[in-house]
């Protein structure tokens, strides 16, 4: 039974929040914070996966919104060869004051491409399954917490298949000695305009990969890149560039996958930046 000051509480505080969805979405909305408030009231841990990113910074605040700041674990998965620079330090600045706890992969994506002689895909995107997510579950695992709810800032409006994704459901995978372990989207259906006032209004503002003008704050050279972005990251990062235009060569691969209008093309022949030659990052 949720007590009466809290219910209140919440209640004003979900009420503030529907400002940024359309009608129709309003009451779904409604529905998953009444079962947000049910856990925070039964003392869940929320875990905000933050990448330093637009949509990871605007979910931090949306959370500490509803959920004491006591039952919030903020967790990084580092990648520490090929994410934009300062982006831990973008983290720890914006939290709040909160511990940013951080994890990486017993391998990282350079050598992972080196390896495997290819780099990954839409549809086999290990650099999301081995250098994020695992780490990152791992580590929610090791602090013992058995009731869970592990907060990602995906969004519908990146793409169909993030579009289709439950919102709020129960890990079978994670639920597992006597945990209790459910997977939220907060920001599921926010679009980028809400994103970046969510972050105004708290007085910061984003990485500044942003103010450069990429979209996105993934890897520096993401295989969902757009041109645009792939073009900046290049410009911004000539020497890391230089590392992806050099595994093109070794590979015989391509980073991404071919248009329908231009067919397969390389990192240079899509951006129409020129690598700089042997100009290749030591892996950390």
């Amino acid at each position: 039974m949720i007590s009466k000051p809290l219910e209140v509480t919440m209640q004003q505080k979900i009420f503030t929040t529907f400002s940024l969805f359309q009608d129709e979405e309003a009451d779904d909305l409604k529905s998953e914070l009444i079962r947000i408030n049910e856990l925070i009231a039964r003392g869940a841990i929320f875990v905000v996966n933050h990448s330093g990113g637009k949509d990871s910074q605007a979910m931090f605040h949306f959370i500490t919104d509803l959920v004491p700041r006591s039952q919030i674990f903020v967790v990084h998965a580092e990648l520490p060869e090929v994410e934009w620079e300062g982006v831990l330090e973008h983290i720890q600045s914006t939290v709040l004051g909160m511990t940013v706890h951080t994890c990486r992969s017993r391998r990282m994506l350079l050598e992972m491409i080196r390896e495997r002689g290819m780099f990954p895909s839409p549809s086999i995107r290990q650099c999301t399954s081995d250098l994020k997510r695992g780490p990152i579950e791992r580590t929610i695992r090791r602090t013992g917490h058995k009731l869970i709810v592990n907060c990602i800032g995906l969004r519908s409006d990146e793409s169909s298949n993030r579009a289709k994704l439950a919102t709020f459901k129960y890990s079978e995978k994670n639920s597992k000695n006597d945990r209790e372990w459910y997977d939220w989207l907060p920001i599921h259906h926010w679009t980028v305009e809400a994103v970046f006032a969510k972050i105004k209004a708290t007085g910061q503002v984003p990485h500044w990969a942003y103010s450069v003008g990429m979209s996105r704050l993934s890897c520096v050279f993401c295989i969902m890149a757009s041109t645009k972005d792939l073009t900046i990251a290049a410009q911004h990062n000539p020497k890391l560039y230089s590392t992806y235009v050099g595994l093109e060569h070794t590979t015989g691969q391509v980073m991404m996958m071919p248009s329908k209008s231009k067919g397969r093309q390389t990192l240079e022949q899509i951006t129409g930046v020129i690598a700089e030659p042997e100009a290749e990052l030591v892996p950390a």
